[in-house]
């Protein structure tokens, strides 16, 4: 089932940044505590008792980080309705798209635009501040540029988008190193001078191609919102499932009490 595959890559996505608490495998990131940077995955199938969600939620209280899941709700069927007696909130409910590489539709893109890999430490240092920028985080640090090293350590892609009359970079993405061919198209950034010039398409539609050449059969994506589904089913993504961001709240913490 796709939904234990897409769990697999993200286990396998958290490389040595991994915890095992219980039933799940927590990511936490040491330098970041934004949220997409810290979750928990469960095991397939997994129904915690009270007492593994309250040492779930401790091992994210000890680091100052906000207990949070993110999964795919038909691996684990059970699980949401436990998280939400223990008082957990749903963040939101994406729609889980994949397109493999042979089906992607190639994107018009603003001819001033070129869209290439990158590999270079310059390079990477400025899709990180891309992506910064478009998600509204803090400056770009080695921190972040560290974080995409390890995603082509790992034998994922990352990709820019260059205006050529200025040589900005101004758009990026990355698709994670392959597990069993399973891999997360995500950081699909566009500076807001660069929006609506085709060029999240083409990054998407870049990576999704050159994948196959990293042994990637099955990217997968999330979007946040309508307005970018919308772009990535433009180059060939469909809906196959649905993926749950989940979150334990300060003010509700009480609820994991046994």
């Amino acid at each position: 089932m796709f939904d234990a595959d897409v769990h697999a890559y993200l286990r396998s996505a958290a490389g040595d940044q991994a915890h095992r608490v219980g039933p799940f495998v927590i990511r936490f990131d040491e330098h970041d505590d934004a949220p997409p940077f810290n979750y928990a995955i469960p095991d397939d199938g997994a129904s915690p008792t009270k007492d593994d969600l309250a040492t779930l939620v401790a091992a994210f209280r000890e680091r100052a980080r906000t207990p949070r899941l993110e999964y795919v709700p038909q691996g684990a069927p059970t699980l949401e309705d436990a998280l939400l007696a223990a008082g957990f909130t749903a963040e939101g409910r994406y729609p889980l798209l994949v397109c493999p590489p042979q089906d992607v539709v190639e994107a018009p893109v603003d001819p001033a635009v070129r869209v290439a890999l990158v590999t270079d430490d310059p390079g990477l240092w400025k899709v990180a501040g891309v992506m910064n920028a478009a998600f509204e985080a803090p400056e770009a640090t080695e921190h972040d540029v560290a974080r995409l090293r390890r995603v082509l350590d790992r034998g994922g892609l990352v990709a820019a988008a260059v205006d050529t009359a200025t040589g900005e970079v101004v758009g990026a993405g990355q698709l994670g190193g392959p597990q069993a061919g399973v891999a997360e198209v995500a950081g699909i950034a566009v500076r807001v001078s660069h929006r609506r010039r085709g060029i999240a398409g083409a990054v998407t539609a870049l990576l999704t191609r050159a994948g196959a050449e990293a042994g990637i059969t099955t990217p997968f994506l999330t979007p946040g919102d309508d307005a970018a589904g919308r772009v990535y089913a433009r180059v060939g993504y469909r809906k196959v499932g649905e993926m749950l961001h989940i979150c334990l709240p300060k003010s509700r913490e009480s609820g994991t009490a046994a």
